[in-house]
């Protein structure tokens, strides 16, 4: 994703035109919340254990929202962001570090 992203920036640049990637973290959405259910259920353990699977790794210790994604979409989307281009923005909570 990188790369792809990094070329399609310097091909695009001339026309004005940016070019990032976003790669996010775990989101908390109702298939994550199947996946916490389910490994609790197979743990024999409560849903909460299952949730703590996912966040225990991350920094912040929480998964991100759908607002969080949002905003990170917004900036990448609108003008704050016209000198940015051929990135990846990682918003992930901490789960990795590069």
């Amino acid at each position: 994703m990188r790369g792809l992203t990094q070329t399609t920036a310097r091909d695009l640049a001339e026309f004005g035109i940016t070019v990032n990637a976003y790669a996010p973290g775990i989101v908390r959405t109702p298939l994550m919340k199947k996946l916490a259910e389910d490994l609790a259920e197979t743990a024999g353990k409560p849903v909460e254990w299952g949730w703590e699977q996912f966040t225990k790794d991350i920094t912040l210790n929480r998964l991100s929202e759908a607002e969080d994604v949002a905003k990170i979409i917004g900036l990448l989307a609108g003008e704050d962001s016209d000198y940015i281009t051929g990135q990846t923005i990682v918003a992930d909570g901490g789960m990795v570090f590069h």
